[in-house]
C-alpha cells in the first residue's frame, strides 16, 4: 500500500445531517475535503456534484458504487471525475434511546477495514478505473455508527438499525490514479498461476474479498485467466 499518505492537516467538520437526506459522514467528508474556492452541490450535465474544483468534479460516495455507474460513465466522457470513498479502519458502535438523544452504550467494533475493502464496491464499476478522466481515492477513517431501535432493523441486531454514521477523523489517504497503483496491491510471493485461495492467504483476508479483487483486476486487465484447477480459476499478472 505504497500510496498511503498519513494526514492531519485538517479536522473533520462537526456538522450534522446534511442536505438531500445524507448521513453526517457524507456531509462531514465534504467539509473536510473542500478547499477555499471550491463549489458544493453544483449541477453539471444534469447531475448533482458534491464538489467542483476548477475543471475537476469530486464525488464522495460512502457506499453503493452501483448507484453511481451511469452518472460516472456519463460525466467521464466530458469531465475529469475524482471519486472519494471512506473505509472505516476503526469504528465505534453507539446505541441511542428511542428519543435519539440519550446514549445507552458505546463500544469499539472488532472489525477493521483496509483499503482492499474498496473492491467490495469496485465490482460495480471495474472498467472505469482505466478511464483516463477517472481517479479514485480511499480515505481511511475513524467513525461512529449510530444505531436506534427500528421496526426494520436487522434481526441479528435484535431490531437495532443504523441511523447515522459520524466522522471522527481521517487518518490516511490512498490514491488510485492508474492501474499501476492497483498492481502494487498484489502481494509478493504469490505462486504463478494462483487461485483466489492463494490470494486470500497472502493478503490475510477472507476469500470472498479476494474473489472480488481478482474479478475487478481481471476486468481491468491487470490479471489474466490461465485456466482452472478443480473449482478454482487460475490467475496470473497480465
Amino acid at each position: 500500500m505504497s500510496k498511503t499518505e498519513t494526514t492531519a492537516a485538517r479536522s473533520p467538520s462537526s456538522s450534522g445531517i446534511g442536505t438531500m437526506g445524507e448521513h453526517s459522514l457524507h456531509a462531514s467528508l465534504k467539509d473536510w475535503y473542500a478547499r477555499p474556492g471550491d463549489l458544493k452541490e453544483v449541477v453539471v450535465d444534469g447531475y448533482q456534484i458534491d464538489i467542483v474544483r476548477g475543471d475537476l468534479l469530486i464525488e464522495i460516495q460512502t457506499r453503493n458504487f452501483s448507484s453511481l455507474k451511469r452518472k460516472l460513465s456519463t460525466l467521464t466522457n466530458h469531465h475529469r471525475v475524482h471519486l472519494v470513498h471512506p473505509i472505516a479502519c476503526e469504528k465505534w458502535i453507539v446505541r441511542l434511546a428511542d428519543d435519539g438523544l440519550e446514549r445507552l452504550s458505546r463500544r469499539k467494533s472488532p472489525k477493521r477495514g483496509t483499503p482492499l475493502h474498496v473492491f467490495e464496491e469496485l465490482v460495480s464499476i471495474p472498467e472505469l478505473i482505466a478511464h483516463p478522466s477517472f481517479t479514485l481515492e480511499v480515505l481511511m477513517v475513524q467513525e461512529e455508527e449510530i444505531r436506534r431501535k427500528h421496526a426494520r432493523g436487522r434481526w441479528r441486531r435484535r431490531g437495532w438499525g443504523t441511523f447515522d454514521r459520524r466522522l471522527l477523523d481521517v487518518v490516511a489517504r490512498v490514491a488510485v490514479a492508474s492501474l499501476d497503483d492497483l498492481r502494487r496491491w498484489l502481494p509478493d510471493g504469490l505462486p504463478e498461476p494462483f487461485t483466489t485461495a492463494d490470494l486470500a492467504g497472502a493478503l490475510h483476508q477472507p476469500r470472498d474479498l479476494a474473489q472480488k479483487m481478482a474479478y475487478c483486476l481481471r476486468r481491468m486487465g491487470v490479471l489474466k485467466v490461465l485456466g482452472r484447477r478443480g473449482n478454482g480459476i487460475l490467475y496470473a499478472p497480465s
